[in-house]
């Protein structure tokens, strides 16, 4: 049988490829791994049967065999691990797309995902506008470092990586912002990479999902 990846029947996000199941499917179609969906609902991620893959009733959740994983960052790492594509081979250059891997989820995702939670949950309060400014500002501190990193290269390092992968799916979360825009080589980077056939297949994939739901 093939491996499982779940994914939201309903996505939240409407079909844009912001949920995190669509890190592991893009990795999956660069890959070119083999792979069946499980669509679950809100009330089913809450269910024994999925807190038992992942105890935070939260998805994607990827099982092969008796080996189930969950944290999109893991799934791809372990994908990137088992097949040859999203990692240099070179042990140095290696290293270093890891950790780009984990300066996407640990650096440059926070400051954009309390943005957007802020906009969620406190858009509606009087401070909301004064939070935003304060917000906005450490968002652009982490562009702009990246930016820079960046430079004229297509790629943080060498050829496209895992690292590439997980970074242009957090800065997609900036997409309806209109943020990216202000730094050419970061739209520029985030075009390159959603233009690649792995991603627009992922993409429709998950796009597919919300249309049929």
């Amino acid at each position: 049988m093939p491996p499982v990846l779940t994914a939201f029947a309903t996505s939240p996000d409407r079909g844009q490829g912001l949920a995190r199941d669509m890190r592991v499917r893009w990795a999956l179609e660069e890959l070119g791994v083999a792979y069946d969906v499980q669509l679950l609902s809100f009330a089913e991620m809450k269910q024994p049967a999925h807190l038992a893959r992942n105890p935070f009733g939260q998805i994607p959740t990827w099982q092969e065999g008796e080996r189930v994983l969950f944290e999109s960052g893991a799934i791809v790492l372990h994908l990137a691990e088992q097949h040859p594509g999203l990692l240099p081979g070179d042990p140095d250059a290696r290293m270093r797309a890891i950790m780009w891997v984990f300066a996407a989820l640990s650096t440059v995702e926070p400051p954009i995902v309390e943005r957007s939670m802020a906009w969620v949950l406190e858009r509606e309060q009087p401070w909301y506008a004064q939070r935003l400014v304060i917000l906005d500002e450490r968002v652009h501190a982490r562009l702009s470092q990246l930016s820079a990193a960046l430079g004229d290269a297509p790629w943080l390092d060498g050829d496209f990586s895992a690292g590439d992968l997980m970074m242009v799916s957090v800065l997609l979360r900036l997409k309806s912002s209109g943020i990216v825009d202000a730094y050419p080589r970061l739209a520029a980077y985030v075009t390159r990479a959603t233009q690649r056939p792995a991603y627009q297949r992922a993409f429709a994939a998950q796009l597919a999902v919300f249309q049929n739901g």
